[in-house]
């Protein structure tokens, strides 16, 4: 490599970076249809965090990319976008620093990061009805019972990384659910909703849905403090490294574009989209979340393992994120309900100029959040005093290109699944945080490592 060639990456890196700082969708701009015959060395579908890397990585190889997407915005279940006149996440919005994948690119890209709000107060299932109890001693009785609740995963996880490094001992644990491992402690009332309605907000439904093994893999990533892998946020927005890396990718994007068909002939793959537009390439890259292929079709058909995956989904079914301006009670509270609150968790966030606070909730479906009332009744379950001044919803379950929220995996996919689903599938291969080695499901990290593996087995193939 010569120098030039090292100044001109540094240049592009600069400039890109520059333009992540001052809104970069600008810089992507919105690129017009690509003609079906355009000759394009690889598709990627889905403008995500994985296909961006995949992107990324493609354009650093020389390849002619075309990205399509289904929205007419990239970032997929990450979407930062405005409330209360802050920019606020809509999807996801935080890091920790176990999260390497992650903190390197914005190392390369010239971001930072920002410590999340602490909470000065805490508020938890209680023996009637909610409580107020000190964050001190209910975050170290919560640190002893998530002890206990994994007990054995520094045995099983070995290797957080290689998950499949003990495979021996997982068959035994794969199978268990949240909720059969939280039976085996047989705890009071109050530490059961403690620990249940905590597994019940991150399954997106009964912690019967949500796998023992995906929640200790994270605990093990996490060398054991959980806490810390939402403790930072983006200070530029989370979509800001995602932009920079298309925009260094040089890929054109198409975007409402959901694909509906994926043909597979003569060492060539065709993509069909909405309204019959067809796009063909050498090589596809499949970027979307896992809930969303069984509403691809695929010729030939799915191998059983991606297949599997495509009928159970792994993104949550119900997840809702709800924006709220609050007044009245104005601390930064901590919050959790129980499985069957219509809201099961409140996280503070800035408090602005005129004293109102912002806060994020977690709502299951039995909140109607299009209702402004039912929406401070759920609010003042756990702040009495607070009034809502308005909000913003996102409900993840219900949109039609996620068909979920974040991804967790059901009891007995990790061993179903890993390693086959992450491999080609002939000349169309697969990507995303869902079916990531390590910070899978909830986390951009796993999106990021996903397609810089996707990214390399392209490589392999092409050549």
């Amino acid at each position: 490599m010569t120098n030039n060639h090292r100044t001109d990456r540094r240049s592009l890196l600069k400039a890109v970076g520059a333009a992540a700082l001052a809104g970069p969708l600008a810089a992507l701009g919105t690129t017009p249809a690509v003609a079906q015959n355009a000759p394009v060395d690889a598709i990627v579908i889905g403008a995500g965090y994985a296909g961006g890397t995949v992107a990324r990585e493609f354009g650093a190889r020389g390849l002619n990319t075309l990205v399509l997407e289904a929205r007419d915005r990239i970032g997929g279940r990450i979407w930062t976008g405005t409330f209360a006149g802050e920019r606020v996440e809509i999807g996801g919005g935080w890091l920790g620093p176990e999260h390497h994948h992650l903190l390197a690119e914005f190392r390369r890209y010239g971001l930072t990061t920002v410590t999340d709000t602490a909470a000065t107060r805490m508020v938890l299932p209680g023996a009637n009805g909610f409580a107020e109890v000190d964050p001190a001693t209910a975050g170290a009785e919560l640190a002893e019972l998530n002890l206990r609740l994994y007990e054995g995963s520094e045995v099983y996880f070995e290797r957080p990384r290689e998950p499949l490094y003990r495979r021996d001992l997982l068959e035994q644990v794969d199978r268990l659910s949240m909720a059969d491992r939280i039976a085996q402690l047989n705890l009071d009332p109050v530490r059961f909703h403690w620990l249940d309605g905590s597994a019940a907000l991150y399954a997106g439904g009964p912690s019967s849905q949500g796998s023992l093994t995906s929640m200790a893999q994270w605990e093990r990533l996490a060398a054991g403090r959980p806490e810390l892998t939402t403790s930072l946020k983006p200070a530029q927005g989370m979509t800001a490294l995602l932009e920079a890396m298309l925009v260094e990718s040089r890929a054109r994007i198409v975007y409402n574009s959901p694909v509906t068909r994926i043909t597979q002939a003569a060492g060539k793959v065709t993509v069909e989209v909405a309204g019959g537009r067809r796009y063909t390439a050498p090589l596809v890259v499949l970027a979307i979340p896992t809930n969303l292929w069984k509403t691809i079709t695929f010729a030939p058909g799915l191998p059983p393992a991606h297949a599997a995956a495509g009928r159970e989904g792994i993104g949550v079914p119900q997840g809702t994120k709800i924006w709220m301006r609050v007044r009245g009670e104005t601390d930064a509270v901590y919050a959790q309900g129980t499985a069957d609150s219509e809201l099961m968790q409140l996280v503070p966030q800035q408090q602005l100029a005129d004293g109102s606070r912002l806060v994020i909730g977690f709502s299951g479906p039995r909140l109607d959040t299009s209702d402004p009332a039912r929406v401070e009744a759920a609010l003042r379950r756990f702040l009495p005093n607070a009034r809502l001044v308005s909000h913003r919803a996102k409900a993840w379950g219900s949109d039609p290109y996620a068909r979920g929220a974040w991804g967790m995996r059901k009891p007995g996919q990790l061993l179903r699944q890993l390693p086959d689903v992450q491999q080609p599938h002939g000349r169309v291969l697969f990507a995303g945080g869902d079916i990531a080695t390590g910070w899978h499901g909830a986390f951009v990290d796993g999106a990021i490592e996903s397609g810089l593996l996707a990214s390399r087995q392209a490589v392999r193939i092409l050549r």
